[in-house]
């Protein structure tokens, strides 16, 4: 079954997007941008904001820091696991559909969380809820808007769009915090759920299929035999690694060394800062150094600003690692889509970026709950944080053979 033609209906063909029936109206394709700039906003805000939540539900569960971060390990492995399923999906029943699924799921998810009478609901509500709906509101909106530009202007398009990983990561997690404080960790998930109805409900009326429709040939095969294609996904599973073991434990470490909650929190928000600033500056750089090689110095940054965490743990330092690291996990994360299209081709591009993402569905599955044992074992994050400087920079240095430009022909 695929999605009725009236989703595009009234737009005509030109040269801008990718196939045959690309728009005239370059307002089309720039709605789909701010479609999925406020899915990204509302998906990212809720699970980034995880950090917030943390030693509430630590404490009322009485659980220690392993097994509170495997809800979010749960969550994360499932949004990224099933991105590959979802961008398929939205490839052929394009990404309104998809997206209201994940809003009912997300808002189900995080009312049942509010009412979880022990870590294992949480595990299941939160993480099937919250794992689920980020699945929905992040790969096919992503393929989306990938699928409505040119070469020329989709790593723009796609930068801005994902803008709002950055933006609700920037605002959510401090405005959860403080939601906490005044109301208690379980209304404050009420409130979340309601506003994720809001948002993505308006999000979905302007989410609309790609002017080229990938149907069956998704050529997905051909791309992830591809050594090239499996040297990114090593990567992935090496920077997922360390960059959720920081948005687990950021918010828990500050809180430990007597930063207050929603302060400590605020450092969830200077990631915001940090990826909202990479995202902008995306264009300038990919027009200059090349896609792939933005990529690849977005990926070393993400793992070397783990250095001035071990080395500067005042909440001054902290604030500098989390800009660092936002930053370079903006490049990392937005220019992922842009890399595989440049590498491999467009099309089918839902389920290329997806199956690319269940790397850091690995990473994040695995990452804070071993760094949240290293720590309940040692008593100190010392060893955790340097293992993910390891990590960071063992993935820069695997992508470091990727070429320039496209030289796969599938």
């Amino acid at each position: 079954m695929v999605e009725h033609r009236t989703e595009n209906a009234g737009v005509p063909s030109s040269n801008l997007g990718l196939g045959t029936s690309a728009p005239h109206n370059p307002r089309a394709g720039w709605l789909v941008v701010a479609a999925a700039f406020l899915s990204m906003f509302t998906v990212f805000g809720v699970a980034y904001s995880f950090g917030a939540f943390f030693d509430p539900m630590a404490r009322e569960f009485h659980v220690n820091r392993a097994s509170t971060s495997a809800v979010f390990s749960i969550t994360s492995f499932l949004w990224f696991a099933l991105g590959s399923v979802t961008g398929l999906l939205a490839d052929r029943l394009g990404p309104r559909r998809v997206l209201l699924v994940g809003m009912v799921v997300m808002a189900a998810g995080l009312g049942l969380t509010s009412l979880a009478p022990n870590i294992w609901i949480g595990y299941l509500a939160y993480g099937l809820g919250v794992g689920i709906g980020t699945a929905c509101g992040y790969v096919p909106l992503v393929a989306a808007v990938g699928g409505w530009f040119d070469p020329r202007r989709r790593s723009l398009a796609i930068g801005i769009a994902v803008t709002g990983i950055g933006v609700g990561t920037l605002l959510v997690p401090p405005l959860a915090a403080a939601g906490i404080t005044a109301w208690g960790w379980r209304r404050t998930y009420l409130v979340l759920a309601v506003g994720t109805v809001v948002l993505l409900s308006l999000a979905a009326a302007f989410a609309r299929r790609p002017p080229h429709v990938a149907g069956a040939d998704l050529r997905l095969g051909a791309a992830v035999r591809s050594r090239r294609f499996m040297v990114m996904y090593g990567g992935g599973i090496l920077a997922s690694f360390a960059l959720f073991m920081a948005f687990v434990h950021l918010v828990p470490f500050a809180v430990q060394r007597g930063i207050a909650p929603v302060t400590a929190a605020a450092l969830i928000g200077a990631i915001g800062i940090g990826s909202t600033a990479s995202r902008t500056t995306l264009g300038w750089a990919a027009a200059r150094l090349g896609v792939v090689r933005t990529y690849q110095a977005s990926t070393a940054l993400l793992g070397l600003s783990f250095a001035v965490w071990l080395a500067f743990p005042s909440y001054a330092g902290l604030v500098v690692f989390a800009l660092l690291l936002g930053f370079g996990y903006g490049g990392w994360v937005a220019l992922s889509p842009s890399v595989v299209a440049e590498l491999f081709g467009a099309r089918g591009l839902g389920g290329s970026v997806g199956f690319l993402y269940t790397s850091a569905a690995i990473g994040s599955l695995f990452g804070p709950p071993v760094a949240g044992l290293i720590v309940d074992r040692s008593g100190s994050y010392t060893v955790a944080i340097g293992a993910a400087l390891v990590l960071g920079v063992l993935s820069a240095a695997l992508l470091l053979p990727l070429p320039a430009r496209r030289v796969e022909s599938i």
